[in-house]
């Protein structure tokens, strides 16, 4: 079963004598964003400014933020101790992405808002790979405390009917009061969601739109020795 792990140049384009030009990059572009500069002019200027390669730059991207908008998301995260009797609701293949990465190696980005991300990603079929029940039953086992836990998939995906079949297995085999749903937009599904409802992304759109959320990924891998590279 295949691995979703590091990309082959992640160890040479992440290494640590690398670091300081992208913090220095995500610096300006946090100051850019912050003075309402827009993101794909703003990241293509820091880019060049530091000579950074495609992957370098969508790693810039991935961490960066406004102060503004980290301020907000802050005040709206709540910690995973307190979702404890709620309703959870998951963006589903952004939680499941960034942990199947982290368990196989990839590269994690500690970013500015807290959170962490990958650089890996859905591209219209997915495929479970070895870390994918070890993950889910980590984030099962976290949220077992909830009063309900409902998982958000994007429906066109390939095999996302597959892994809806997989978590409902999982599910009935562990006990976990799981609900699983298929969407053609679940981003905008999770933001429509009522406030009470705890959203677990790291997508900015849902984390500057919706309600409360829970930094779960992060909680997660803190128990771990993962690769994380803070920019």
């Amino acid at each position: 079963m295949r691995n979703r792990g590091p990309q082959p140049n992640d160890a040479a384009l992440f290494a640590p004598k690398h670091h300081p030009a992208l913090t220095a990059a995500t610096d300006d572009l946090c100051w850019l964003l912050s003075r309402d500069y827009g993101t794909d002019s703003a990241l293509q200027l820091v880019g060049n400014r530091y000579r950074l390669n495609k992957r370098q730059r969508m790693a810039v991207g991935r961490v960066s933020a406004s102060a503004k908008a980290i301020v907000a998301r802050e005040k709206r995260r709540i910690p995973l101790s307190k979702t404890k009797g709620k309703h959870v609701a998951i963006d589903g293949f952004n939680l499941l992405i960034l942990l199947e990465s982290a368990f196989g190696g990839g590269l994690v980005l500690h970013a500015r808002d807290g959170t962490y991300r990958d650089l890996a990603g859905v591209h219209g079929t997915y495929k479970h790979v070895r870390h994918t029940v070890p993950a889910l039953l980590r984030v099962g086992e976290a949220l077992r405390p909830a009063a309900s836990v409902t998982w958000y998939f994007d429906q066109p995906v390939s095999n996302s009917g597959r892994l809806k079949t997989m978590l409902r297995e999982l599910a009935e085999t562990h006990n976990f009061n799981w609900e699983i749903v298929l969407a053609y937009n679940p981003d905008k599904e999770l933001i429509a969601l009522p406030n009470e409802t705890v959203l677990v992304s790291s997508d900015s759109w849902i984390l500057d739109d919706g309600g409360a959320w829970c930094n779960l990924g992060r909680e997660i891998l803190a128990e771990g020795d993962f690769w994380v590279v803070r920019a």
